[in-house]
């Protein structure tokens, strides 16, 4: 057994356990991420960077080599109803020089937390390797039993870090079972080349028919189509043609470049769900991100609030660490301050579920009552202020505290 002794463990090598792991090893501890497979490449990793993480990136001095990467900049987004465009976000109106989104394929942004990261001698991350239990010393974690390529390690830890997402195994170790809110809808997920006229950067597109995403990446579009939770095979079932033709009948944009998808292995299933932990910590354990509360699709904040999950964690552990073990108290109380902010935007998310719940060919009739829609065009530039706020920056934006310090 190669026993190796570490400041931290973090299992999971996502948004959040790498951003964690980059702040602790900056101020200067030692901590290893455990990433269980052999690159990041993975479907359905989420690539929105928000203002807020855009933010973070600058007080990390991270900033302008992040924006120098390959990535697509957003001002505005669109969204189509029942053939009428509206433009409902626009992040100009956030303060520069933040004032924009980010689409960054995840694999390209984890890529360069690992990069940036390696500066430190104090940082590791471990590919190939997956955390398979908990360390125990009475009621207390003290690290995780890992397997890697080499064989089984343990990693003994004055904190053990939580973030392998929404099927997290080490928050099943841990004995916690999180709240599931129910969800009625699931993501069809496809690739397309972007049309040769392309129209205004447009989230999506919504008519009696179904709900179309069309998500900016460069030379393509991330496409997605909403379906009822569970109801892909029954789509399946009818002729790829006929799905195409559903996709352009509420997209008609799509029409020149729909022709790309061939066959039903592009098209990638995504159960969506909404959980979160009642409880996010023991003593010398917490999780973070995904594994302490999975996120709808819906506003592409779940990169983000992962990342301010780190944030907040290491801005009060970071001190404790350089002298031991951190307090329980300490992690109940990133607990207590993460948790409303999560309340509140799976709310909001919750309630569009209900909303795009009908649109989705079930009943006839306009995606949104011609009032409604009218109400919505009169109120687009508050509405577009708002939506900027509450996606851009969030309920409870972070910062990093110079050397991880309470204010």
């Amino acid at each position: 057994m190669n026993i190796h002794e570490r400041d931290a463990v973090i299992a999971g090598g996502g948004p959040a356990g790498m951003m964690v792991g980059y702040l602790l090893a900056r101020a200067g501890l030692k901590v290893t991420v455990l990433e269980k497979h052999a690159d990041f490449l993975r479907d359905f990793r989420g690539d929105t960077i928000h203002p807020s993480t855009i933010t973070l990136l600058g007080e990390l001095g991270l900033r302008e080599k992040f924006l120098a990467l390959p990535v697509t900049r957003v001002r505005t987004l669109d969204v189509v109803i029942d053939g009428e465009r509206m433009s409902l976000v626009d992040f100009g109106t956030l303060p520069p020089p933040d004032n924009f989104l980010v689409f960054a394929p995840q694999w390209d942004f984890l890529n360069f937390l690992a990069r940036e990261g390696a500066a430190f001698p104090g940082f590791e991350v471990r590919m190939n390797t997956e955390a398979v239990d908990l360390l125990r010393d009475g009621t207390t974690v003290t690290g995780v039993r890992a397997q890697g390529l080499d064989g089984e390690i343990e990693l003994r830890a004055n904190l053990t870090i939580a973030a392998d997402g929404r099927t997290s195994r080490m928050r099943e170790a841990a004995g916690f079972d999180p709240e599931r809110l129910g969800v009625p809808i699931d993501v069809l997920w496809f690739g397309l080349p972007r049309p040769v006229d392309p129209p205004p950067p447009t989230l999506a597109y919504l008519d009696e028919r179904g709900i179309v995403l069309t998500l900016e990446r460069g030379d393509h579009y991330q496409g997605g189509f909403v379906i009822p939770k569970g109801g892909y095979e029954e789509l399946r079932a009818a002729a790829l043609e006929a799905f195409r033709d559903r996709l352009v009948s509420t997209a008609p944009v799509l029409a020149s470049v729909v022709g790309s998808i061939t066959d039903w292995d592009q098209v990638k299933t995504l159960s969506v769900q909404i959980d979160r932990l009642t409880r996010w910590h023991l003593d010398g354990f917490i999780c973070i991100g995904d594994a302490a509360h999975a996120m709808s699709p819906v506003g592409g904040v779940g990169v983000n609030y992962a990342i301010q999950d780190a944030v907040a964690l290491a801005n009060v552990v970071t001190a404790p660490l350089r002298l031991g073990r951190v307090p329980e108290r300490i992690l109940d109380a990133v607990q207590r301050r993460r948790m409303p902010p999560v309340r509140r935007m799976q709310s909001i998310q919750r309630l569009a579920h209900d909303r795009i719940r009908r649109p989705l060919g079930a009943r006839p009739g306009p995606a949104i009552p011609r009032v409604a829609r009218l109400v919505l065009r009169a109120l687009q530039p508050l509405v577009r202020r708002v939506t900027a706020r509450v996606l851009g920056r969030g309920f409870l934006p972070e910062h990093v505290r110079p050397g991880g310090l309470v204010e």
